[in-house]
């Protein structure tokens, strides 16, 4: 029977456990999903403009992104069987949180230092931080998780893996809030960056409480430390052992599997929907921010909800109901378009007729698009080609040379600029279409109520394979309605982060009640290899799906894993495994016992 005092460590020790996840999901809310993806959309364009050619393709921001999300997620999952091995041998889980905790939050706030290193390493820095922060963070992911077995008994996990993951959104959501109202409400190039470098101290500042208030799990008869080559041998040959031995622990194996495919869409779907939102559909990055906050409030009180409906339904039927829902989520993603241009203060590019001087003024839209600084890239050249008829200026003190740029005051404001725009310049600034992701409006004049729309324009559907369910969508439902992509991206994703947290929370509480005690950090490595090699894996997908043809078929890729995994999650049987975790647990205390 539990003491008052057992009470309190308890509730201190989940507290602890929670406030890790309040801390890191600064970084998985506002840098990875809120801010980043734009931020680093920007960077792209800004050196590159639509793609850069990279291992014989054509890559494209979103692309180049996720490929990244991939190879860190490939480096912690090579790593992590083995180090949760070595965790379960001796009192080390604790250390290596701490460790890649630092590696993790660190990275983070040196993205802060991308916009100051040129426009040519500008996003090449970016990316490698971000790649490097998600190490961090997916590696201490393994031992966090680790420590789930050991906050409370099997009734209780549940209650505390959504706890935690309600922390998060709310912890997350917090900062969000006020790196939303500093990106609305300041001006300069430093509010990024700051929010960047305090979204890692956040994570670091809270962690300590996990390294206080949360105990390193007692093992008994613990390893003696040994070198660094002795210890992988006898890690490796554990996890041989481990894989020989799959047949003991049959139903673990195969819930992972499923695990392995319906994680994969889910983490994938919300790890590039910023990206995808931007890129593809053009959000603006506030638009983008306000999405992602009502996101996370919605979440958090969803994670508990989910907490007692499994108490009701049981945690595999709560866990196949939400990807279910999941699924439909996702149909209803391919089915986001832009509404059709229809007013002259829409277009990126706005030309007025004056009637005074018998001249076309030019200026450029509020938030549009930056041209391609890099003075080689191809949408530099069409700037420098068009700029008698564009809102352009140049600017030879820019850091990698001459350049030319959309014409904006030192606030930042748009500026009217007389153009020399005729039959002539108007008929070759049109020819320029079919590679352009730009677009135009004339009002007055000799070509007044004239427009251009770029194939590349957000708004511009067709060409894709699966246009077709944007397009009837924006036909039947959200031009008549008229709702914007902003309400479109809103709407979705509260019914997503619905379902965020309680899909994700009873996901690992259901690994955790299978898993034995006595070994949870290696088989929560093999949870965290089956979870990162999905982290792989989905953006890979996404990333060759987008090369070889678009967006919206890398995310219908992706979808086919969570249905998988949900037809494979029904053949789990949750009580086998529990059953087999307890037996494995007796026995290798048993050992124990008589080794003393």
């Amino acid at each position: 029977m539990e003491t008052v005092a057992d009470v309190k460590e308890k509730d201190q020790r989940v507290r602890g456990y929670c406030a890790y996840d309040w801390g890191k999901s600064a970084f998985e809310t506002s840098v990875t999903t809120a801010i980043f993806p734009a931020w680093f959309a920007y960077l792209f364009a800004e050196a590159n403009g639509i793609s850069t050619k990279f291992l014989f393709s054509e890559w494209t921001a979103d692309a180049m992104y996720s490929a990244a999300v991939m190879v860190g997620a490939l480096l912690v999952a090579i790593c992590a069987p083995s180090l949760g091995v070595i965790a379960d041998r001796r009192m080390i889980k604790i250390w290596w949180l701490r460790i890649l905790t630092l590696v993790g939050s660190v990275s983070c706030v040196l993205l802060a230092l991308s916009p100051y290193l040129g426009v040519s390493a500008g996003w090449i820095w970016a990316l490698i931080m971000f790649m490097m922060a998600n190490v961090g963070l997916n590696g201490a992911g393994v031992f966090y998780n680790a420590l789930l077995p050991h906050m409370g008994d099997d009734s209780e996990m549940d209650s505390i893996s959504n706890k935690a993951f309600a922390a998060g959104y709310l912890g997350g959501g917090l900062l969000l809030v006020v790196h939303l109202a500093m990106v609305m409400t300041l001006d300069g190039g430093w509010v990024i960056p700051f929010a960047m470098a305090s979204s890692g101290i956040w994570w670091l500042g809270f962690a300590q409480m996990t390294f206080r208030m949360v105990p390193e799990p007692y093992i008994e008869n613990e390893m003696e430390p040994m070198g660094m080559i002795d210890s992988t041998k006898m890690a490796l040959g554990e996890v041989k052992a481990t894989l020989k031995d799959i047949k003991s622990f049959r139903t673990l194996f195969f819930y992972m599997l499923a695990y392995f495919c319906f994680i994969d869409g889910i983490n994938s779907v919300t790890a590039l929907a910023g990206v995808f939102g931007i890129v593809v559909l053009g959000l603006t990055t506030t638009g983008l921010i306000l999405t992602i906050l009502i996101i996370q409030f919605v979440a958090a009180p969803a994670a508990i909800g989910f907490t007692k409906l499994a108490e009701k339904w049981g945690t595999k039927s709560a866990l196949q109901f939400s990807l279910v829902c999941w699924c439909i989520v996702i149909v209803g993603a391919l089915s986001f378009a832009p509404l059709e241009l229809e007013n002259h203060e829409e277009y990126d590019v706005q030309y007025t007729y004056d009637e005074e001087t018998g001249q076309y003024t030019a200026i450029a839209r509020e938030g549009v698009n930056s041209i391609a600084a890099l003075p080689e890239d191809d949408e530099q050249q069409w700037a420098l080609d068009h700029e008698a008829v564009l809102p352009v200026q140049k600017n030879d003190d820019y850091k990698q040379g001459y350049a030319v740029e959309w014409a904006f005051d030192g606030d930042g404001k748009s500026v009217n600029v007389s153009v020399d725009l005729n039959a002539s310049s108007l008929a070759a600034l049109e020819a320029t279409m079919d590679e352009s992701r730009f677009s135009y409006s004339i009002v007055g004049g000799e070509f007044a109520n004239t427009t251009g729309l770029g194939v590349n324009h957000p708004t511009s559907l067709g060409d894709g394979k699966l246009d077709f369910i944007p397009q009837t969508a924006r036909n039947i439902v959200w031009a008549p309605l008229g709702m914007t992509v902003f309400f479109q991206f809103l709407l979705l994703g509260v019914f997503a982060g619905a379902l965020l947290g309680g899909s994700q929370g009873l996901a690992r509480s259901m690994f955790g009640q299978m898993v034995p005690e006595t070994r949870s950090a290696e088989f929560f490595g093999f949870f965290g290899f089956f979870g990162k090699v999905a982290a792989l894996l989905g953006p890979l997908i996404y990333s060759v799906m987008t090369v070889w043809f678009d967006s919206r078929v890398g995310i219908f890729a992706i979808s086919l894993l969570i249905v998988a995994g949900a037809i494979m999650l029904r053949k789990v049987d949750v009580e086998d495994g529990i059953a087999v975790a307890r037996a494995e647990d007796e026995r290798n205390r048993g050992v124990s016992a008589v080794a003393e």
